[in-house]
């Protein structure tokens, strides 16, 4: 048997896959700090939701990755404390951030994080890592669905130019 069969736990992460791995822990916890201060910000219950869903989504994948991560003796990355909360009425309204960027924002970080956990489903050699950033994607999809379908029921999408193909009959 080779080094790279059998129990794929039992095998040696590549580089890659440990810098992959390292980069989407550190990357999940700026979005958690980031979203629990968008929290305060919010207005719109709805909107609300869908950043709880996605903080307690990300504080469900720190936890997959924090165990690969110390099962393999690689360091853990830095976490931003949680921020306090905040009354939205206390902030000025001027330091607010406005619901339509909060959900641009979430729409974005859920694109980027979709192909993050493609490209390291891509470059896995162990097989466990592949299909635990197969389960990343399929969750993040879903969390990115309902993202678009709130920013089209509360008119914050901005879509980019629409083609229109007219055929022209002569």
């Amino acid at each position: 048997m080779g080094i790279l069969s059998g129990n794929p736990k039992e095998e040696p992460l590549h580089y890659g896959e440990v810098f992959d791995i390292w980069s989407s822990q550190l990357g999940g916890n700026n979005m958690i700090a980031g979203y629990k201060t968008m929290l305060n910000h919010a207005g719109d219950d709805d909107l609300k939701k869908i950043l709880t869903e996605a903080i307690e989504l990300g504080e469900q994948q720190k936890k997959q990755i924090e165990e690969i991560l110390k099962e393999n003796g690689v360091g853990l990355p830095p976490a931003m404390p949680d921020p306090p909360e905040a009354c939205l009425e206390d902030i000025p309204i001027g330091a607010r951030i406005p619901d339509p960027a909060i959900a641009a924002t979430l729409a974005v970080d859920t694109a980027a994080g979709l192909v993050a956990c493609s490209t390291v489903i891509g470059m896995s050699i162990r097989e466990d890592v592949a299909m635990m950033y197969g389960q990343f994607h399929t969750q993040k999809a879903a969390l990115g669905a309902k993202i678009l379908r709130l920013n089209k029921e509360k008119g914050w999408l901005i879509p980019p130019p629409l083609h229109l193909n007219k055929h022209h009959d002569c």
